[in-house]
């Protein structure tokens, strides 16, 4: 009989996922997502290979159990530090902050972008961690709008133009530089969502340790 990890089954069975999940990150992150298997992955996981068809049908299922997993863990890491903020400018601003921050292991892993090697079902399953993420942004500009720190705009095209620029966005590894490359991004988001002059007041305050 298997050993059982932690005080009971429901804590055996979330840790035996959480196991899993790190293996895949640490795999990905060596060969890319196309060139492992639930074998290489139970090995380095350090459980039988049966015991990964407990939790996951296949790897793919395995990647988006992942990917949703790391999502509600920053977003609800990142609800946390807004809790106390009342300003939408400000929320703003650490969600800029944070999400420059994100590293983005699912599409710097090695090989063929992940796009090319899942199928249609996954890859729509797989953007649910981007829409977790967008509806957070979509609550932070409506605040805004709503009390008149941000203007009317249509928060579709706001929240896809914001998310599509953080993406996209590269910093350097130097601390210094990498530093004024976020609140560069930061100066640059606020503006472009209209927060006008209180944009420039919020980037000139001291950033929290």
């Amino acid at each position: 009989m298997p050993k059982i990890i932690g005080g009971s089954l429901h804590e055996h069975r979330e840790q035996t996922r959480l196991r899993l999940f790190g293996a895949l990150s640490r795999l990905m992150g060596e060969r890319g997502f196309d060139a492992i298997t639930l074998a290489d992955i139970a090995q380095a996981a350090g459980v039988g290979r049966t015991a990964v068809y407990n939790h996951f049908a296949d790897k793919e299922s395995m990647l988006v159990g992942f990917i949703l997993h790391e999502t509600e863990q920053y977003v609800a890491a990142l609800e946390a530090e807004l809790a106390g903020v009342d300003d939408p400018t400000a929320q703003l601003r650490a969600y800029v902050r944070a999400q420059c921050e994100l590293k983005r292991d699912y599409h710097l892993a090695p090989g063929p972008d992940l796009r090319s090697v899942l199928s249609r079902g996954t890859q729509q399953r797989v953007r649910e961690h981007v829409v977790l993420v967008e509806s957070l942004l979509r609550r932070i500009l409506a605040a805004g709008i709503e009390s008149g720190e941000f203007p009317e705009q249509d928060l579709g095209t706001t929240v896809s133009l914001v998310n599509a620029c953080l993406s996209s966005r590269g910093l350097p590894d130097d601390p210094e530089a990498r530093e004024r490359a976020v609140e560069s991004t930061v100066l640059f988001v606020l503006r472009a969502v209209g927060a006008g002059e209180r944009a420039e007041v919020a980037a000139a305050e001291p950033v929290p340790a």
